[in-house]
């Protein structure tokens, strides 16, 4: 008989596209979202956990080909006792679900429905460097109104926490603009809906900050060279035709006033441009309002991200801090969040229009940012260990731990071999623990115990000479009963 062949060990690798979260990124990550729910909190809006898989259906924006959904979703077919299957997807952003929660609860729910949404995504798609198939989202929004002032209040919310979890004034802009507007300047070139230049042209935009005032002229007309040599054909509008699109994109005054009347100028007789300008208009008289400067929120014509899924004005944080490329070149961050005003995807349910707006913040870009401005430490405390001396005596290490966790201290007890004292001041370090506690057979004896300060001890060994050691000690005997007030006493020196 033919001997069986083993079957091959897995292999220990994330798949494509993903990636492994640590302590200290999560921990990271759930401060800082704590923080962005306090000031979502603070707004009135409230917290909504949506099913992390929808049907293909419900979430819209991508349906099966013959054999499954391939088109930026991870998708599969699930089938009842009659075969009939459905498919099924796991979410690829927050607002599709919000869609359908809000029109299958709509009559439970509160109008306007204001809701804040934090958790993973997942889009099937190529990845790269620094993106991943899986990533965190952190969205707001109202559901059930059309009044401008709700989205001039997204847009000082998003103000408000960016400045909450470290990002100060000065290091960022939150930008407004209009997909009405647009409209009205496509009106303008004589592009209606359904046109097929119009998709041209709107890609052609989108492309307004990487080539610039010129290499958008030469896109919509004759083409142009990239920076490789090779040459892209044009969309082939006239030089008048183009004018509009170029005099809404370059459009921003020294402020809101002069802007607002050079979009006047842009979109025409165009009654839909007229329209979104006065949104826009209103937006800044709600900014005014509330105290928010233009040296935080402006209204920038420039800003023409996802124009074809929003149906009024459309907002972006970006922030304005330089930082330095894989190859040492100094560019701004860019930006972290957006969102806008989509006033149909309701109506994919219940057919009758829903207004809604809000804003999503991309957490992973966020906390990129915040280590850039030096906000996050890179790596937070660990537990204070206490040590084993003695396996036998296990029990008295277990009483001092939890004094020490029913105080509000995080502790551990070592739990590796204790054989080697050693390894475990090694085990400290590696979990970044800011103490260690000692109680050997001596100190039993004498009811006393030793408390080391690691990171005082590791400062010491970096630059200390020995007459500094002396003076500045890093490793303390007291009472036993005196543990817990001895530790809290250091922990709370080096938060100093």
């Amino acid at each position: 008989m033919a001997k069986q062949k083993k079957a091959p060990r897995p292999k220990a690798q994330t798949p494509k596209g993903f990636r492994d979260y640590f302590g200290a990124e999560v921990t990271q990550r759930t401060e800082m979202l704590h923080a962005i729910a306090g000031v979502y909190h603070r707004y009135g809006f409230e917290a909504l956990e949506s099913a992390a898989v929808e049907t293909v259906e419900a979430l819209g924006k991508f349906l099966p080909d013959v054999d499954r959904p391939n088109e930026g979703v991870f998708a599969w077919q699930e089938f009842d006792e009659k075969d009939n299957g459905d498919w099924m997807a796991l979410r690829y952003d927050l607002t599709a679900p919000l869609a359908r929660v809000y029109a299958q609860h709509r009559n439970d729910l509160p109008t306007p429905y204001r809701r804040f949404a934090m958790g993973p995504v997942w889009r099937n798609e190529k990845p790269g460097p620094g993106r991943y198939r899986q990533f965190y989202q952190c969205d707001a929004d109202t559901v059930g109104t059309a009044s401008m002032a709700a989205d001039a209040e997204i847009c000082m919310m998003l103000s408000d926490t960016l400045e909450t979890v470290g990002i100060p004034r000065g290091d960022y802009l939150v930008r407004i603009n209009n997909r009405k507007v647009l409209n009205g300047v496509l009106e303008a070139m004589g592009l209606p809906e359904g046109d097929g230049a119009r998709d041209n042209v709107l890609r052609t935009i989108d492309k307004f900050d990487k080539v610039g005032e010129a290499g958008v002229r030469e896109l919509l007309t004759k083409g142009r060279l990239d920076a490789s040599g090779a040459y892209i054909d044009g969309v082939g509008l006239s030089e008048e035709q183009a004018a509009p699109v170029l005099a809404f994109l370059t459009s921003k005054a020294t402020d809101t006033a002069g802007t607002l009347a050079n979009l006047r100028a842009a979109v025409g007789d165009s009654k839909v441009g007229a329209e979104g300008i006065a949104e826009l208009e209103q937006i800044g008289e709600f900014l005014t309002a509330g105290g928010y400067g233009a040296d935080r929120i402006e209204i920038d014509p420039s800003v023409v991200r996802g124009l074809g899924y929003y149906t009024g004005p459309v907002y972006e944080a970006e922030l304005t801090f330089e930082i330095l490329d894989d190859k040492g070149r100094k560019r701004q961050f860019g930006s972290v969040a957006g969102g806008g005003r989509y006033d149909d995807l309701v109506k994919r349910f219940t057919g009758q229009e829903v207004p809604a707006t809000g804003v999503s913040i991309g957490v992973d870009r966020l906390l990129a940012a915040l280590r850039e401005k030096g906000r996050i430490t890179a790596e937070p405390k660990g537990p204070v260990v206490v040590t084993v001396m003695d396996k036998k005596r296990m029990a008295d290490y277990q009483e001092m731990v939890a004094e020490l966790r029913n105080a509000g201290i995080r502790a551990e007890v070592y739990l590796g071999n204790p054989k080697n004292f050693g390894n475990q001041l090694k085990y400290a370090d590696k979990r970044n623990s800011p103490i260690a506690i000692i109680e050997g057979g001596d100190e039993k004896e004498q009811g006393v115990v030793q408390i080391k300060d690691l990171i005082l001890g590791a400062k010491i060994a970096e630059s200390a000479t020995l007459e500094e050691w002396k003076e500045r000690p890093s490793q303390f005997q007291v009472p036993r009963d005196q543990l817990v007030a001895k530790v809290r006493e250091i922990l709370d020196g080096q938060d100093q």
